[in-house]
């Protein structure tokens, strides 16, 4: 079973390829939405976030509030570690378990780790060596991103501060097995996927 990292700046379109990597028969495991799941009522880092940054973060219901987390974060890297350190952890533990349903399933050639912070972080470095072991990065020009950023209703002024706050392209890059441009249409990204997807399935 081959474990395939895929990530790309916002706007780059990762999640459009990892859809079409779904449609060819990958397994593709949102690591951004387990990123939520595990600050839920009962989620693997939900008492550990709270430790650490207080019942401040809480709704009225007392549910971890994303966006105060968030708030909390942006723009303070101190915090942001502190966060990571306790949910990443808890990340890598429920991925480790996905991936070892998928295998013994035996039903997945190729699973697709759909993650926007590959880069960024160990997300996805297994040490039962689970984990991913290519990486295909998904990018596009900064003027294409922000259009599309824009189209989604961000200023530009969020949109730029979105970008600048994550990794560099060639940052991506460096770490890349496969890189794919998204600067056209998606028809495009489509016939880019189908012709990678060819390749990974015959290595």
């Amino acid at each position: 079973m081959l474990v395939v990292g895929l990530t790309g700046g916002i706007g780059a379109g990762k999640s459009t390829a990892a859809a079409r990597f779904a449609e060819r028969g990958a397994a593709v495991v949102d690591v951004d939405a387990i990123g939520r799941e595990v600050l839920a009522p009962g989620g693997r880092a939900e008492r550990g976030v709270v430790e650490v940054f207080g019942p401040g973060i809480l709704n009225a219901d007392g549910r971890i509030d994303r966006g105060k987390v968030a708030a909390e974060v942006f723009g303070r890297p101190d915090r942001l570690s502190a966060l990571e350190a306790v949910s990443h952890p808890a990340i890598n533990a429920e991925l480790n378990s996905r991936l070892q349903e998928l295998a013994d399933g035996g039903e997945a050639e190729v699973v697709v780790l759909d993650m926007a912070v590959l880069a960024e972080s160990r997300l996805g470095q297994l040490e039962s060596g689970r984990g991913y072991t290519k990486v295909v990065v998904v990018e596009a020009p900064v003027e294409v991103r922000l259009a599309r950023l824009l189209e989604r209703g961000l200023s530009e002024e969020q949109a730029r501060a979105r970008m600048a706050s994550q990794a560099t392209d060639s940052q991506r890059r460096a770490l890349a097995d496969h890189v794919i441009v998204n600067d056209a249409g998606p028809e495009d990204l489509a016939a880019a996927v189908d012709e990678l997807w060819a390749e990974l399935t015959v290595e």
